[in-house]
């Protein structure tokens, strides 16, 4: 019976066992000794254990989650972590990742550790589950029960962990970290389609922290990705569990199959003629379709054209409110809506096991992006429909998206000197620098998350430092009415020294935290006040606020100095960079080489795909491209006296959006994307020659 990939119960399933909560309880008392090695075969817990550990997983899930048996690989996974070992799950969207870590969670783990008498009830640690779908915490009383001991499983942004607060707040949980399960654990990988730095900062932190057990979840990392993943958080190679992304063809009475009808439709015309397409297609596939579009805006007007011709459509996009986009999605939910226009966030974290369409009107930013969402169809094992369009307008848009993250060669140099001869200038291995990322992206002219996998390169392919926990630069409180009264009967350190410098402006007090542990004399630091002001914070004396993030990084060994040292360490990371910018077969087949993996039983078809169906492979459009002209460059370069960055002058003619031309306003002017017609790279070739004769 199949189930769903985002069912996050939470922990109130575990609370109520009662007669069959004493049952496992007997069924455990049997002495077993486990081990965090992750080879399972060679971990000594008897058979016998083995099978109980199994027993209880399966009675959890029937009596807790109303399902029979589990999928694919699913058991495979949770015996790993009962058995005390680390996992990395590869399951495609809606083969149900999150149910291998909400069986563990909870009282599970305490539950076999009472059995073997390592842990008493009162140290049962918690579960905390990280993951970047969730919002970041506000509730002040999540920080005060996780103090008391009062949760057992914990949701979290990523974000989270750059909070000095939180950290401490970890730290005193009674028990610690029992399980640690990171969820688009693919967001580790700077190879990874969505890298994400603060990903790094959960590897690091599981062991700062001594996490007992880690599960990484994903539904696409290829092997490189997943190799990532592995040595981050020191999985064993046996510990990999994976399963296709591949969805066989809908045969009758088989509850987990479905016709997964990949569709290629090559658009010759405009809007006009692609929404014909659309509308044809809507009419003869009808259910609950996602449309995904590119742009915000594409996704209210897509929705109001469908509209106008009697679809029941909406759109959802992050540029909307959230009680808007949370009415839409129950909308939706709920079949009151049948089709939502919307940009590629929309569906994650979804369970509407009845889509029957997927459309991208535009082409994804990746193979795994694109993965992803085809997975939201068909969950119910049912016929299910996939198409995408490609056009000329799709291809533009996607060259403008790709292009885009590529800085210029003298950006990253630019960036190089600032972090070698300023920040880090004359320190020594052990130490720390401090940087702010907010304003290196506005000095250096690279976007913020081509800046962040920069660092992440220097850290993890040339081990040059590595992050640490960031600061806030600025705290600032609203004091609550029994905030002064508190503050005057604590006689502590850290509540004097917040009482004597913090300063009210207006509303809010504003307080220095490394000026008031200097002030106080001695004997307490920052991370005293910030524990101090946190625990303020979770009691309800005040509501606190931290902003101005700092990057703190040590330095791991001796650092560029010289021209020559800088230029050595700029050509192979541009060389890298350059590379993340860059034959005809079954569609099925293709997605699942990406993978690593590939169709069942050998087959070279799925026969189901518009490859396979027509023999004939969908050609991309060609974008009818214009000839650059003398007179054309030269519009360009009167907007502007910049002469040394080809990359920052083509990017203006064929329309892309920097940070330096947004501050200079640039992106205002009419000879912003006046060239998006011509061919970037020709372009390029025009401006590296204009600024050439500019320096003679």
């Amino acid at each position: 019976m199949g189930f769903s990939d985002s069912s996050d119960y939470g922990d109130n399933i575990f609370e109520d066992l009662d007669e069959a909560e004493q049952a496992e309880q007997a069924e455990l008392e049997r002495p077993t000794k486990r081990q965090k090695s992750c080879h399972f075969d060679e971990v000594s817990a008897s058979s016998a254990s083995k099978q109980s550990y199994s027993d209880i997983a399966n009675r959890i899930l029937k009596e807790k989650f109303g399902y029979e048996s589990f999928r694919h690989e699913q058991a495979n996974a949770i015996q790993r972590i009962l058995a005390g070992e680390n996992a990395l799950v590869i399951f495609p969207t809606g083969a149900g990742k999150s149910l291998c870590f909400q069986v563990n969670s909870g009282n599970r783990v305490s539950r076999v550790d009472a059995a073997d008498g390592s842990r008493k009830p009162e140290n049962a640690g918690v579960t905390l589950v990280v993951s970047p779908l969730i919002a970041l915490m506000k509730d002040q009383t999540i920080y005060a029960s996780l103090r008391r001991g009062q949760l057992r499983i914990l949701y979290c942004a990523p974000e989270r962990l750059n909070n000095e607060g939180f950290i401490e707040s970890i730290k005193e949980v009674a028990g610690g970290i029992r399980l640690l399960a990171v969820d688009e654990a693919h967001c580790v990988s700077e190879w990874g389609h969505s890298f994400r730095p603060d990903y790094l900062k959960v590897a690091r932190f599981a062991e700062e922290i001594k996490a007992e057990r880690v599960i990484c979840l994903t539904a696409t990392a290829t092997p490189k990705v997943a190799g990532d993943i592995r040595k981050a958080f020191k999985i064993q190679p046996q510990c990999v569990i994976r399963t296709s992304p591949y969805r066989p063809k809908y045969e009758e009475g088989s509850a987990d199959a479905l016709l997964f009808r990949l569709l290629g439709f090559r658009a010759k015309g405009e809007s006009d003629v692609r929404f014909e397409t659309l509308f044809r297609y809507l009419l003869a596939n009808p259910g609950p379709t996602l449309v995904y579009v590119a742009l915000q805006q594409q996704a209210e007007t897509h929705a109001d054209v469908l509209t106008k011709q009697g679809f029941n459509a909406a759109a959802s996009h992050a540029g909307m409110k959230t009680e808007e986009k949370q009415s839409i999605q129950d909308g939706f939910m709920a079949n009151r809506i049948d089709i939502i226009c919307a940009t590629i966030a929309f569906g994650m974290g979804i369970d509407k096991p009845d889509i029957r369409n997927v459309v991208h009107w535009d082409l994804s930013n990746s193979i795994e992006e694109y993965s992803q969402q085809i997975g939201r169809a068909g969950r119910d094992g049912k016929p299910s429909r996939c198409m995408f369009y490609l056009s000329p307008s799709a291809y533009y848009l996607g060259e403008v998206f790709a292009r885009g993250d590529l800085p210029s060669g003298q950006s990253v140099r630019r960036l190089l000197v600032d972090i070698f001869t300023r920040a880090a200038a004359g320190l020594s291995v052990g130490e720390i620098f401090k940087v702010s990322h907010t304003e290196q992206t506005r000095d250096s002219d690279i976007r913020p998350t081509t800046l962040n996998v920069i660092y992440a390169t220097l850290e993890k392919h040339f081990g040059l430092f590595r992050a640490t926990t960031p600061e806030f630069t600025t705290h600032k409180f609203e004091a609550m009415s029994i905030y002064f009264p508190v503050l005057r009967n604590d006689k502590s350190a850290e509540a004097q020294a917040i009482l004597s410098s913090a300063v009210k402006k207006f509303k809010y007090h504003d307080i220095g935290v490394n000026a008031a542990a200097r002030a106080s004399g001695g004997g307490i630091t920052r991370v005293d006040i910030v524990r101090k002001l946190t625990e303020l914070n979770d009691r309800g004396h005040i509501k606190l606020q931290a902003s101005g993030l700092i990057n703190r990084y040590i330095v791991q060994k001796r650092l560029p100095r010289t021209n020559p040292e800088i230029d050595t360490v700029l050509a192979k990371l541009y060389r890298d960079l350059e590379s993340r910018e860059e034959d005809a077969e079954c569609f099925n087949r293709a997605l699942t080489k990406h993978f690593g993996m590939g169709l069942p039983e050998g087959k070279a078809k799925c026969g189901h795909c518009t490859y396979c169906m027509t023999g004939k492979p969908v050609k991309p459009p060609s974008r009818p491209l214009s000839p650059t002209t003398p007179a054309s460059i030269k519009d360009v370069l009167k907007a502007t006296s910049i002469r040394d960055d080809p990359r920052f002058l083509a990017k203006i003619a064929f329309g892309i959006r920097s940070p330096r031309i947004t501050e200079l306003k640039l992106d205002r002017r009419p000879e912003f994307r006046s060239l998006a017609h011509h061919d970037f790279d020709a372009l390029l070739r025009e401006f590296t020659k204009a600024c050439n004769t500019a320096r003679r």
